[in-house]
């Protein structure tokens, strides 16, 4: 079954619980590489991105299978918390194993280890996490912003933002770049606390 350009996530799933077991080949091939910065954002090692972006995808999988996946027409939105709680999870392990420091995470980690359930504070810790992102991305230049509410807030390729910003693939390209090497900046410089 040929994939239409306009197929959206929901019917791509509703297309894999028919029986259709490439369209979630197609859902995850759609999403895989803006996953796969995010998660790069983060870590800083393009290796362990894939493999924590193929860790996503798995459990991504699982849930629509156990069927728990409930559509609220933000499915790339969903992805994106499973592959950031991924990465928490992969440092918390690490840390555990006494692997990894705090500069190695290129952000301080909480020092404690207390995170087996999703409590009251997780969800106050989230909050405060997304509010501080967003804070920092209001202080990018007015180009950069845009670029990444654009890539990320609205999940359009790198080909629709330049034609949106009247620029070439690549100004928007470097436009992202050079916003993540800011928001890093900002991250460190403001100590601020990601997980």
């Amino acid at each position: 079954m040929a994939e239409s350009p306009h197929q959206s996530d929901r019917a791509l799933i509703e297309a894999y619980h028919r029986g259709d077991k490439e369209a979630i080949s197609r859902l995850i091939e759609r999403h895989r590489r803006r996953v796969r910065d995010y998660i790069d954002m983060m870590v800083h090692n393009h290796d362990l991105s894939e493999d924590i972006a193929q860790e996503t995808f798995i459990k991504v999988v699982k849930v629509i299978d156990e069927g728990r996946y409930i559509d609220n027409g933000k499915f790339l939105s969903w992805v994106m918390r499973i592959a950031h709680n991924q990465v928490i999870d992969h440092f918390r392990s690490r840390k555990q194993l006494g692997l990894v420091n705090e500069s190695d995470t290129g952000y301080q980690m909480l020092g404690t280890l207390k995170f087996s359930e999703k409590t009251v504070e997780d969800e106050m810790v989230m909050k405060q996490v997304e509010e501080d992102v967003k804070k920092l991305i209001r202080e990018l230049p007015d180009d950069q912003r845009r670029v990444v509410m654009m890539r990320y807030f609205e999940g359009k390729s790198f080909k629709q933002i330049a034609e949106d910003s009247g620029v070439s693939i690549n100004t928007a390209l470097g436009r992202m770049r050079y916003a993540l090497i800011n928001l890093r900046k900002k991250i460190v410089e403001k100590n601020l606390v990601l997980c």
